[in-house]
């Protein structure tokens, strides 16, 4: 296993902690969902063999705690943060940046705000609906959610949101209990600890971003978008597919589905690192 140092990095309205392992240019990671540093930890050592790999836990989330935890979220003071990072660790030198689901989405507005603070920039199945010929209608599944956070509390707004985000809008069955590995244990518990936050915070912010077609189309050389092999037509591939179709470029397929990092780990990681440095084909 790779050493890591721990950090932490004062920004408005929250205090970031951070993971940095490795050698190299800098990789900044931006996780997304309820997800922090933590859920790296499955590719982050593979790639600090080439790169000196930064991870975090996003502003209210896991360590990374908000000054007001009552404060409402931007897309915008999220890819802040990015570039505080990037500013921290790589001054000065372009970095590669890659961002899973709601991650990706704060990603996409680095790109567009910092443009040559990014060198390459892979996004995972950002939830970009805006950009969907229905996009009236996920509107109003975020607006679901959120009311039935508020009505009926965390459980019932979840099951809304899985209905809306799935194919066909099917909820998975229960799955049997699983004894976890402490470690691993630990960050399940903290992943359902952020939920509350995501649900209510998170989620309407980040699905009512439109991202800047017109500024990422003239960035060919810069953004890779992919989805998962096992994810097409649930609504985050949906959506960067859309994107996709909107900016002339094709989707790399990604092992897995939406969570493809946490399933597929290896693979992942490895299909991650050929992005990171392949070239992008002509559009």
């Amino acid at each position: 296993m790779t050493d890591r140092t721990t950090g932490s990095l004062r920004v408005d309205g929250a205090t970031l902690h951070y993971d940095v392992r490795g050698r190299g240019p800098l990789l900044l990671l931006i996780p997304g969902g309820t997800g922090g540093s933590a859920a790296f930890d499955g590719i982050a050592d593979a790639l600090a063999a080439e790169y000196t790999v930064a991870s975090y836990d996003p502003r209210g989330m896991s360590r990374s705690a908000l000054d007001d935890p009552e404060a409402e979220q931007h897309v915008s003071e999220h890819a802040d943060d990015a570039f505080r990072l990037l500013e921290l660790l790589s001054p000065g030198a372009p970095a590669r940046v890659f961002g899973a689901s709601s991650g990706a989405i704060a990603a996409l507005d680095l790109l567009t705000t910092y443009p040559g603070r990014v060198e390459r920039l892979v996004a995972h199945e950002p939830p970009v609906v805006e950009v969907l010929p229905d996009a009236d209608e996920q509107r109003a599944l975020v607006t679901r959610v959120r009311d039935t956070f508020r009505a009926r509390g965390l459980v019932p707004a979840m099951a809304v949101f899985a209905a809306g985000t799935r194919k066909d809008g099917a909820v998975p069955e229960p799955q049997p209990e699983i004894r976890l590995p402490p470690q691993a244990a630990a960050r399940a518990e903290q992943t359902v600890a952020n939920l509350p936050y995501f649900v209510g915070r998170i989620v309407p912010a980040f699905m009512s971003y439109a991202p800047d077609v017109t500024t990422l189309a003239t960035l060919p050389d810069r953004l890779v978008l992919a989805g998962g092999r096992d994810s097409d037509g649930e609504l985050p591939h949906r959506a960067v597919a859309s994107l996709a179709g909107l900016l002339g470029t094709e989707l790399l397929p990604f092992p897995g589905g939406h969570i493809g990092l946490t399933t597929h780990p290896a693979e992942f990681g490895e299909t991650l690192r050929k992005a990171l440095s392949a070239p992008v084909p002509a559009r």
